[in-house]
């Protein structure tokens, strides 16, 4: 009865009194609240709509809304990160591009033959044996005479077999003992159609050095493919053990290739040509490379203003095991990109003029968020080998050298060493074949990482070719054409010059158009906003302003409420624990003043301490306990002091 005018004051406060947001007590009249005085009508139709039919309809469209509006900004955020390409097409004076020029033969067959001999032997005795090919009897006996020479032994370690049957045996075709196959087979041509006989597949073993069960069949269905494949991997041992100083000589020069050069209609000459050595194709020759920190442009498209050169080929020269097909390689490239001849290389042929026209395209695309290249392949955790600008192409290879390194021990013959790695030969890694050839077969199949890691670089220039070939020297012209060229070369070249040795080569713009390809953000952050705040008006009548006020509410306020009860509860609980008895006294002493009461959430007490009227009485103090001051009686017998004497 004592606590019943502060309840009723609590009771009259709370009705009285507005109820803000961040002041409501709970979640539910924090809703109320929002509903009540939001700007977006359908919430709060939910709470004025009278029946349960029609708050029922008004929180369904209400939700449909909310998730129409979902939808259609999440497609905006997918359509702010997309790019749209637009191509412009300017008429101007163009820079020439860098031409590389290489003989598809890359060494002279004649100087290396010294290096080659054991080779050629092992690689002749076996055509002999499967094929029947002999060049002469004397020439094989004496091949299988001098057998035993240095270096065979490792030829006899990898030997080209003859797969019998599938029950894994196979014949040495040097020896023509039968080995049991271990490990597994690999069929590196699948795409060639077989004969149907299962002994027409030839192929070679790779064993683990360290441990001779682990090994693996490289079977080819077609034999020139075999033998091509098994002659390269002795071929790349050979050479990587040769001085760099050493295969410039033997390979060709600028001298040897180059009869007659012009360009933009004015004559060049070797000085107009920088050598490099590529370790597939020997002596390379690139024009226009910029070295010198000049790069020619041309002003006129056409055949008559581009590169023209006559090569000569030196067919009869020609590695037989190594190339099978004559003339020369070529490619068109940036002075500032490494020119990959093996990958994307053109195939120039012999007594033929070769015509290629360009088109010069410059290309950019836009980084991340947009796509996932990179502007300079800094961010690429790869060593670029090449020392030339990025790309895709050297941040594969390089990644595979490295890889190579990184497992085997030495790095592969065909790419730049890395720093402080050699080139692997049986010599001093007698397990690198193996080595190599699992790890490619993990790289084709994109088990290194390396496809992952890297990435397409954003700028590039590219030049589409259209080449045309037309039969060259013509009939009518052929003698004399040959007999200057030779009267030209004769004192270098100490011979008659045929046609198949010779090859015409055009390289000229098609037109002066340049075309720029680049990638433009689809949508700006202006177009952005005001696709939201269309989508908000049209499904919520909502604005900026609604948008902050969901986020004060449902965020700011709704939190703030339920870290205000997580802190009353944890205060109480401590009170309980520690304060009971200090508690109890307090609210004896306090149980009569209303305004001492603090029943309610803090939100309600600070009202209820609000000064009272002039006109109030002062609460009043707790009286003490008169217990004590009852008569009661205490004693059950009176005390004899205290008795009354009475007249005797």
């Amino acid at each position: 009865a004592a606590t019943a005018p502060g309840k009723k004051i609590t009771a009259r406060l709370k009705r009285t009194l507005p109820v803000r947001g961040p002041q409501a007590p709970t979640l539910s009249e924090l809703m109320r609240w929002y509903c009540l005085n939001t700007n977006t009508h359908g919430c709060r139709r939910i709470v004025v709509s009278r029946g349960r039919l029609r708050r029922l309809l008004w929180i369904l469209l209400t939700l449909s809304a909310v998730g129409l509006i979902l939808w259609q900004c999440a497609e905006l955020l997918m359509n702010y990160y997309s790019a749209s390409v637009s191509v412009t097409v300017q008429f101007q004076k163009l820079p020439f591009p860098a031409v590389t020029i290489c003989n598809i033969n890359p060494y002279k067959y004649s100087a290396m033959k010294e290096y080659l001999s054991e080779l050629d032997k092992e690689t002749k005795k076996a055509l002999e044996t499967f094929y029947g090919f002999s060049e002469g009897k004397s020439k094989v006996r004496r091949s299988v005479d001098d057998w035993n020479s240095t270096g065979s032994d490792f030829f006899q370690q990898i030997p080209l077999l003859k797969v019998e049957d599938f029950s894994r045996t196979a014949t040495e075709l040097h020896s023509g003992q039968k080995r049991k196959i271990e490990g597994s087979v690999f069929h590196k041509d699948s795409s060639i159609v077989n004969s149907g006989d299962s002994n027409d597949i030839i192929g070679f073993q790779l064993c683990d050095a360290n441990n001779s069960s682990e090994c693996a069949l490289y079977t080819f269905s077609s034999g020139v493919n075999a033998i091509q494949e098994w002659y390269k991997l002795h071929y790349m041992n050979i050479m990587a053990q040769i001085p760099l100083e050493t295969k410039e000589k033997l390979s060709y020069s600028a001298e040897d290739l180059l009869l007659t050069c012009f360009f933009d209609g004015l004559s060049c000459d070797k000085r107009h040509f920088t050598r490099f050595h590529h370790p597939l194709h020997g002596n390379c020759y690139t024009f226009n490379s910029g070295e010198s920190g000049a790069v020619l442009s041309t002003s006129t498209g056409g055949s008559e203003y581009g590169l023209q050169v006559v090569l000569y080929i030196d067919e009869a020269d020609y590695n037989p095991f190594l190339v099978t097909s004559t003339g020369a390689k070529i490619i068109v490239h940036d002075q500032n990109e490494y020119p990959f001849i093996e990958d994307i290389g053109t195939e120039i042929e012999t007594a033929a003029a070769t015509s290629i026209g360009m088109h010069f395209t410059r290309s950019r695309k836009l980084s991340k968020p947009y796509s996932d290249c990179t502007e300079t392949g800094a961010d690429i955790p790869v060593e670029n080998l090449y020392n030339k600008s990025y790309s895709l192409q050297i941040c594969l290879h390089s990644c595979f050298q490295k890889a190579m390194v990184d497992s085997c021990g030495c790095a592969q013959y065909a790419q730049p060493l890395p720093a402080g790695a050699e080139y692997c030969n049986y010599k001093k890694n007698p397990n690198w074949m193996y080595c190599y050839y699992r790890l490619h077969e993990k790289f084709v199949k994109e088990q290194l990482g390396c496809q992952q890691i890297c990435k397409d670089a954003c700028s590039f220039k590219e030049w589409a070719l259209t080449t045309s070939i037309a039969q060259w020297p013509s009939t009518v012209s052929e003698d004399w054409m040959l007999r200057v060229l030779s009267w030209d070369k004769g004192q270098k070249l100490n011979k008659k010059l045929n046609k198949t040795d010779l090859a015409n080569l055009m390289v000229f713009y098609k037109d002066l158009n340049e075309r720029f390809i680049s990638e433009n953000p689809a949508n700006t952050l202006v177009i952005l906003l005001s696709n939201f705040g269309g989508q908000l008006g049209l499904w919520m009548s909502c604005s900026v302003v609604c948008v902050i006020e969901i986020v004060e509410v449902f965020l700011i306020d709704s939190l703030s409420i339920v870290m205000r009860r997580q802190w009353q509860r944890a205060k109480k609980w401590w009170s309980q624990r520690g304060g009971s008895g200090r508690a109890s006294d307090v609210e004896r002493q306090g149980h009569d003043n209303p305004a001492c009461v603090d029943e309610d959430l803090p939100t309600f007490t600070t009202a209820l301490r609000l000064p009272l009227p002039q006109d109030s009485p002062l609460p009043r103090t707790p009286p003490p306990t008169y217990s004590t001051l009852r008569l009661e009686t205490a004693f059950t017998e009176q005390l004899p002091d205290t008795l009354e004497l009475g007249p005797h």
